[in-house]
């Protein structure tokens, strides 16, 4: 599982190192280093190949006759890049991903279990100062799912 918080920075021609621990997961658990990695409104999100092939099944299966659906898709699909590492483990992030959250000099790679998300620092930095001001009702918010009392499928 990708756990942890690793900062790294861009290189000119836009690559990054995958954190050693990364790429272990992805051999060991996932067969290949391969990601694809896409667009959410903050930051990127990097998939193994694996994971993401579970998502476009699921995306598949929604109904495309709902507008917001396929403007979802269409936000989410349509930036999405196969990226492979290069023998030194280090990921060309495409221009076009990078300029969608003002990636300049360096990024901060953060573990999500199932993926990795990819941060402009600042907007990480924002982003833990509103959790850690709001946290106690994030808690009790998420609390219901940790303990069990909310099925995790609704």
């Amino acid at each position: 599982m990708f756990r942890g918080k690793f900062r790294h920075n861009l290189d000119n021609k836009g690559r990054f190192s995958l954190p050693s621990k990364f790429r272990e997961v992805l051999r060991v658990k996932y067969g290949s280093e391969n990601l694809v990695i896409t667009n959410y409104p903050d930051c990127l999100v990097a998939y193994p190949v694996k994971e993401w092939q579970k998502i476009e099944q699921r995306l598949l299966n929604m109904p495309w006759s709902i507008p917001e659906v396929r403007q979802y898709l269409r936000f989410f699909l349509g930036s999405a890049e196969e990226c492979q590492p290069d023998k030194q483990g280090r990921i060309l992030l495409p221009q076009s991903l990078r300029q969608e959250i003002n990636l300049e000099k360096e990024v901060i790679l953060l573990g999500m279990l199932n993926h990795f998300e990819i941060w402009n620092p600042k907007d990480l930095e924002k982003q833990f100062k509103h959790t850690k001001e709001n946290f106690s009702q994030i808690v009790q918010a998420i609390n219901p799912y940790l303990t069990g009392e909310k099925d995790l499928a609704t």
